[in-house]
């Protein structure tokens, strides 16, 4: 189906955009300076399901909807994670500070955060009531990618909540 986007309608998109561009950035570079193999494992795994937001997001901005069933990419995050024995530390460092695993799930589970908010005030301000259902889809899967994260910090003792 063909889509006219009003130019309010294109802004929020190429906002959301960048959005994505960002966390797959994120994602593919945390999942190589991560110390631990669950959590490597946790960013490929987002990254992936990232680039999949980012083709949405292209597709609508080229006047498409997208079709949503073939993009399932949020099954495999909400595992339970194992109490471990201690908290690991990743080994990478950039310009000399060393990044903690604990650093880079705070650091994303704040970006997950924020993009899943952009997420709720892009939904309200489009017409097409299909493209809010994949901005919506998209905002969901956000969520499970911070749910995951969470539960990792949670199971791992960087995350406390009380």
């Amino acid at each position: 189906m063909n889509i006219n986007l009003t130019a309010k309608e294109r802004t929020l998109l190429e906002d959301q955009k960048s959005h994505e561009e960002i966390c797959i950035q994120k994602y593919s570079n945390y999942a190589n300076l991560a110390s631990d193999r669950q959590l490597k494992e946790i960013f490929n795994n987002h990254a992936k399901i990232e680039q999949q937001h980012l083709d949405s997001i292209n597709q609508l901005l080229g006047g498409q909807v997208p079709n949503l069933n073939s993009q399932q990419g949020g099954g495999g995050t909400n595992r339970q994670f194992q109490q471990p024995s201690n908290v690991s530390q990743a080994q990478g460092s950039t310009a000399g500070y060393q990044t903690s695993d604990k650093d880079l799930c705070t650091d994303i589970l704040m970006t997950e955060k924020y993009v899943s908010g952009t997420y709720d005030t892009a939904i309200f301000e489009f017409r097409d009531t299909q493209v809010r259902d994949v901005l919506n889809h998209i905002q969901k899967e956000e969520q499970k990618h911070g749910e995951a994260v969470f539960k990792y910090m949670e199971s791992k003792g960087m995350y406390n909540p009380q």
